[in-house]
């Protein structure tokens, strides 16, 4: 069930490459989720290495509630297109699972670190969904976990999942068109979060 990744060690990670305890739920029209508590192994480790690995940086000038500030959380971004392997071998083995269980070929992977409880990121959908159809959005969470919000656009009620240790969560269907994520802010202290989150150009 579990697959081991493309390293060395008693500590390395490891993934379910059959999805066997993955749920999936309606949202609604035709947008659905899909959630994986605990589907990578080892996510402690992948933190280290890709926090050492990693180039993150801060984007600035972002607009944001009719001003311009730098964006609350750090980023990092690997492509395809640019010729260059993932920055650690599982995440190769990762992306070939998602891209052959979803039937879309995921080809950028972005990395947002959520560094404590002051980084967040706003209200939004995938800038993506202007050119895919229906996008298939896959976010790997390793590191603390935090609350992962979901809202359908106009606002209302929100549906919130805890996101970390290795979790998986995707949204497929009409969720970039019809609905908006987010990662609020935090009143307490907690840990650094980073996101992985597989995206793809075409169907």
């Amino acid at each position: 069930m579990f697959r081991q990744a493309s390293l060395f060690g008693s500590s390395d990670p490891v993934f379910d490459d059959t999805f066997a305890d993955t749920a999936r739920s309606t949202l609604g029209g035709t947008s659905w989720i899909e959630y994986t508590p605990g589907w990578l192994l080892g996510s402690d480790s992948l933190f280290d290495d890709l926090m050492d690995r990693l180039d993150f940086r801060q984007r600035t000038d972002v607009p944001m509630y009719d001003r311009l500030v730098d964006e609350p959380r750090l980023t990092a971004w690997w492509n395809e297109a640019d010729g260059r392997a993932e920055p650690l071998a599982i995440l190769g083995d990762i992306r070939a699972a998602l891209s052959a269980e979803h039937d879309r070929h995921f080809d950028s992977i972005g990395f947002n670190l959520y560094r404590d409880q002051n980084d967040s990121v706003a209200w939004h959908a995938d800038r993506h969904r202007h050119h895919v159809t229906d996008p298939v959005v896959a976010i790997l969470s390793v590191g603390q976990s935090r609350p992962f919000q979901m809202r359908q656009n106009g606002g209302g009620a929100s549906l919130t999942w805890g996101l970390g240790d290795g979790d998986l969560f995707v949204m497929g269907g009409g969720c970039q068109h019809e609905w908006q994520h987010c990662v609020p802010k935090r009143r307490r202290h907690c840990g650094p979060r980073l996101s992985i989150t597989f995206r793809h150009d075409a169907r």
